[in-house]
């Protein structure tokens, strides 16, 4: 095995890596010989001095290969989707389930929170009895059985890639391009995918402020992952404020069972839809979009999705009347507070909304550190709402409240709003 520090300085030097030399840092990291300061630095080297799209390949197929990759034997196309992350970001827990009531298989592996923004793994931990890590064997009958199954890595898959995401997390080295696209595509190598559709969030909530850094990070996933074999596209949608009008883990699975009731905010849904159109084309369960949105659309009037929704929980052993008792299951903040202001919402500061979760309880400051399902923001305002109401706090005590209040004061301006521009921004393909 090459020396940890000789890699980790070549890389700091601006050198290109070697695949061997990459293969060798990862299967350290696996196995415990390189530790959380060495992972660390090479974060950091290549945060900054970055990395060529063959060094992105390698890191990912080492990261890959860290675990088992999975094989599947369905009668439909095994697919999925994965988010940069924003605020209010809950489309995961809707999506996999409307995926599935259309015939399509999905696998989907997400992550903690990393840095301002939400995890999916988190807000799932949220809901009693639900296990997000369960082994592979139960994972692969959950999926077959019931069509979608939502789980956090488990020991078997990217494992190395688990171990440098906590590492990320806390260590300023999220908002990387080499280092997002190697750790969302070891996981959906390691899913045995047929299809992948990429949403790479812009905006001020998003790890990408600018348009031209969420494309390069969308040809980036593109390229790498149809390199690597797997059929993905990728769709930028704008984070410039929250998706959702939750913000919080238990919060945000409360949004989506309203969601899938019936009670559905424009952005959300158009969003949630472009990106499981996608999926279901890249499937061949839709000839197009159009006709992909439709079947989606039945999805939903039908109660199918809500109904493979509740199958899901109850089959990884959380409540399977989520549905029809919410409030029965999901955890209550014992301080809930609504902030008023008079005015027109002219912009909304996301970045600071997510940090403010964060600050109540919701997120982590290290790897170690636990999360309080029960905190965060309901009914937040958009731009150009004028109703007086930014948003209701729901905090652990009247202390983090006032912190929040004062937090969530911050991030609104009011005045003259622009008109919001399209939820979907923009559609990346592979090159011909």
């Amino acid at each position: 095995m090459r020396l940890p520090q000789e890699t980790i300085r070549r890389k700091r030097d601006g050198a290109t890596l070697e695949p061997a030399e990459i293969a060798d840092f990862i299967a350290g990291l696996t196995d415990g010989r390189v530790g959380e300061g060495q992972a660390a630095a090479f974060a950091m080297a290549v945060f900054f001095q970055g990395m060529s799209i063959a060094e992105r390949v390698a890191l990912t197929q080492a990261m890959t290969r860290s675990g088992s990759v999975l094989a599947w034997n369905l009668s439909g196309p095994v697919l999925d989707k994965h988010s940069t992350g924003g605020i209010g970001d809950a489309v995961s827990l809707v999506l996999a389930p409307m995926v599935a009531a259309c015939g399509g298989y999905v696998p989907m592996i997400s992550g903690r929170g990393l840095g301002h923004t939400g995890g999916t793994l988190d807000k799932l931990a949220s809901i009693p009895g639900y296990d997000a890590t369960p082994d592979l064997d139960r994972f692969r009958r959950v999926v077959s059985e019931v069509g979608c199954a939502i789980i956090g890595q488990t020991a078997d898959l990217a494992p190395a890639d688990r171990r440098l995401y906590a590492i990320r997390d806390v260590t300023g080295t999220v908002e990387s391009v080499d280092l997002i696209t190697a750790s969302i595509l070891a996981k959906k190598l390691a899913a045995g995918l047929d299809g992948l559709v990429m949403d790479v969030k812009v905006g001020s909530g998003a790890f990408m402020a600018g348009i031209d850094a969420a494309r390069a990070l969308a040809d980036s996933i593109v390229a790498v992952a149809n390199g690597a074999g797997l059929r993905t596209v990728a769709l930028i949608t704008d984070m410039d404020a929250p998706l959702a009008s939750a913000a919080g883990n238990g919060l945000e699975v409360a949004y989506a069972v309203d969601y899938l009731a019936g009670r559905r905010e424009p952005r959300f849904h158009a969003v949630t839809l472009a990106l499981a159109a996608e999926m279901l084309v890249a499937g061949g369960l839709a000839p197009d979009l159009d006709a992909a949105a439709t079947m989606l659309e039945a999805s939903l009037a039908s109660g199918r999705a809500a109904e493979t929704f509740s199958r899901m929980l109850a089959a990884l052993g959380g409540p399977a009347d989520l549905m029809e008792h919410p409030t029965r299951h999901l955890p209550a903040a014992p301080v809930i507070r609504e902030v008023r202001a008079e005015g027109k919402v002219a912009r909304v500061a996301t970045r600071a909304i997510g940090l403010a979760v964060i600050g109540l309880g919701g997120g982590r400051t290290r790897p170690e550190d636990g999360i309080d399902g029960r905190v965060g923001f309901s009914e937040l305002a958009r731009p150009g709402d004028a109703s007086g109401l930014l948003g209701i706090v729901h905090a652990a005590d009247a202390a983090a409240a006032d912190r929040a209040e004062a937090a969530l004061r911050a991030a609104y301006s009011l005045g003259e709003a622009a008109a919001e521009g399209p939820a979907v921004i923009e559609r990346i393909a592979p090159k011909p």
